[in-house]
């Protein structure tokens, strides 16, 4: 109590100060009478009225500077009244502050009966000049003002199209307007009560400072998430030395015994070193039982490599989660869809993602296998971009894994849907590029390849590419990988056929492209369709030859070998006019196992959680826990990739990410 008497007379000074200052006159009445009736010490309003007072005056000083044209007394006193934080930082105040110049550079060539005094006309010219090199520079790349950055260096701007306008009274009529109403808005600002300016301190403080720990925290999770990503890898990778050394020890051990070792075992170990496939532990990729070998010595000083002490994630509710993501708003669909990608594409390769995706899988997470009206798969129709780019960005993940892409070709109306997607969404979107990644992968069945090119896909693509200036680098390396594994087949080649100049000339633009990474997929569709006869014909008559051994003389020797042989196409006879058909073979082929996770399926994350919301793992683990149901399932076996020589075209379905890992070597 000793502290509120303490205090007490300004306490209530304040208490009155801000009700003057809120135009609460009763209140203040009543306030000052029951203060003088209980004796309470209250101190005369004195201050309010005359910062008012002092507010008023300045404010007709400047204007009487602005009037009569008196430039140092009215940034004298603009630079003392004006607090720096408003100058600098109020887009508002930037702008006025760039006409008062022109006003008061000009304001010679408008008052002066004859001709101005030069001297003074020049230090104003002078003086606007050093303010376009200092604090005007902020406006320099604003049409708004750009003309007027030539005023300084134009002889008569009176006559001069561009800056007539500044001559006419209208022009500084409303330039004094502006001003009169800033200052007037501004000035009283600065005579905020003391009350007011103690409470937004203290609560903007603790704002920011909430504000700085949240982001602190989404950036920590974002960099753990970045960390796992690089550790998962890195594992990968040592598991994977440790095979390739174990095999390198066995051969000089098998050298040293007298035993030659052929250039196919040792590249097939470099191919091994390169790859990057080693999914499996080397426990199941290696031979332990040969014994006595150095390699089984090096791999017992190594100690044991297990894919089993990686823990299995928790399981979740599925159905609770379906529930959410077709009932939810749309907020909530986009962190559920961004968390379960992340579930997949953070996962460590192996069980732990095989467990992952076999239970997305088992509990029809996309609902495949559902004909329901409303079924999660919908949601690539949903009015919010976020949920549709959400959504394909799971979609494309999913495809990203073989048994992912069996699972999303039991729906028929998929295929569809992206397709759809793909012609109605913008071209620089995130979720153009994600549904066209799906779409590429899909292109590694044979099935989708034959819906993808009976309905047209091709035809799209080649117009699509026929101006690369606004595809990113991943549309771009996507759009022509898919374009080359429908060529890969005879009924796409029929297609391209239809309209051969078109194409051949759009893979003729591409050669010389300055993305190099798409180089194998265009000489592979290349030389894929010239093996039909009337293609040839077209490609000769439009000097096809030339063009590439133009690319001989600039390519490197990977280049150079590729295109030596799809001229060799380009001037072979057939033998048979017809080509052999391979759509009539009913079987699906096996699958290649093309399993490869690229980073760009969690780049630009455009959602971030707000100070309370849970995303991520966190979001699952919290709200959408389930039952322990992990059953171990052995993965089906899908071939391995097909290791063709690098001086051929490409003659097997890729996707670029598989593409830039696997044929390293």
């Amino acid at each position: 109590m000793g502290d509120v008497l303490a205090y007490e007379a300004e306490l209530l000074g304040l208490v009155r100060e801000y009700l003057d200052f809120a135009e609460f006159e009763e209140t203040v009445k009543v306030f000052t009478k029951e203060c003088k009736i209980k004796g309470k010490p209250l101190p005369k309003p004195a201050g309010v009225s005359s910062r008012d007072l002092k507010a008023l005056s300045v404010q007709k000083d400047l204007l009487t500077a602005f009037e009569n044209g008196e430039q140092k007394v009215f940034f004298q006193l603009w630079e003392e009244h004006i607090s720096p934080s408003v100058q600098d930082d109020e887009p508002v105040a930037q702008k006025l502050e760039f006409y008062l110049h022109i006003h008061f550079a000009t304001y010679l060539l408008k008052h002066s009966m004859g001709k101005p005094d030069k001297t003074e006309l020049e230090e104003r010219i002078s003086h606007f000049k050093a303010y376009l090199e200092t604090k005007g520079v902020a406006l320099s790349q604003t049409t708004e003002f750009l003309p007027f950055y030539a005023l300084p260096f134009v002889p008569n701007p009176m006559v001069h199209p561009s800056f007539k306008e500044l001559f006419q009274d209208s022009w500084t009529l409303d330039l004094r307007t502006r001003l009169e109403k800033f200052l007037s808005l501004t000035l009283k600002a600065g005579q905020t009560p003391r009350l007011l300016n103690l409470f937004k301190e203290n609560g903007q403080c603790n704002k920011e400072m909430l504000q700085h720990l949240h982001q602190q925290l989404v950036e920590s999770e974002q960099r753990t998430m970045t960390y796992l990503k690089r550790f998962n890898k890195m594992q990968a990778d040592y598991h994977n030395l440790i095979g390739v050394t174990a095999e390198l020890v066995d051969s000089l051990e098998a050298t040293v015994n007298g035993k030659m070792i052929t250039p196919e075992y040792l590249q097939s170990v470099c191919v091994r070193l390169f790859s990057n496939q080693m999914r499996q532990s080397v426990a199941h990729s290696i031979d332990f039982t040969r014994p006595g070998t150095a390699s089984t010595m090096l791999r017992a000083s190594l100690g044991p490599v297990k894919m089993q002490d990686v823990p299995l994630l928790p399981s979740l509710d599925y159905e609770k989660l379906k529930k959410d993501l077709i009932t939810g708003n749309d907020r909530l669909k986009a962190f559920l869809l961004q968390a379960l990608r992340w579930r997949l594409t953070t996962s460590y390769p192996g069980e732990q993602r095989d467990t992952v995706l076999q239970a997305y899988i088992t509990n029809d997470l996309l609902d495949c296998h559902s004909s329901c009206q409303r079924s999660v798969l919908k949601l690539l129709h949903s009015k919010s971009e976020v949920v549709r780019q959400y959504m394909a960005r799971l979609i494309n993940a999913f495809a990203s894994l073989a048994e992912g892409r069996v699972y999303l070709s039991q729906n028929p109306m998929l295929l569809q849907m992206l397709e759809e997607r793909l012609k109605a969404e913008d071209k620089d979107s995130l979720t153009w590029e994600n549904v066209l990644g799906a779409l590429q992968k899909f292109s590694l069945r044979r099935a989708l390849q034959s819906a993808m090119i009976k309905d047209g896909l091709i035809f799209w693509l080649v117009d699509v590419l026929t101006d690369t200036d606004c595809l990113s680098d991943y549309t771009l390396e996507y759009s022509v990988a898919l374009l080359m594994n429908l060529c890969l087949r005879s009924a796409g080649k029929k297609m391209c056929a239809r309209i051969a100049n078109h194409v051949l000339r759009v893979l003729s633009d591409l050669l010389g492209h300055e993305n190099h990474e798409i180089q194998p997929y265009v000489n592979g569709a290349l030389y894929s369709i010239l093996a039909i006869p009337s293609i040839r014909e077209e490609a000769r008559a439009m000097g096809m030859e030339e063009i590439l051994r133009c690319f001989i003389k600039e390519g490197n020797a990977e280049m150079i070998r590729q295109i030596e042989f799809i001229i060799k196409q380009l001037n072979s006879e057939p033998l048979n006019d017809s080509i052999a058909s391979d759509d009539e073979e009913e079987e699906e082929e096996e699958e290649e196992d093309h399993d490869i996770m690229e980073a760009d399926l969690d780049k630009d994350e455009v959602l971030q959680p707000q100070l309370g919301e849970l995303a991520g793992e966190k979001l699952l683990t919290t709200e959408y826990l389930g039952i322990m149901t992990h059953t171990p399932k052995t993965k089906k076996k899908l071939l391995p990739g097909v290791h063709q020589s690098i001086d051929e075209p490409l003659q097997r379905p890729v996707t670029p990410g598989y593409h830039r890992t696997a044929y390293l070597m």
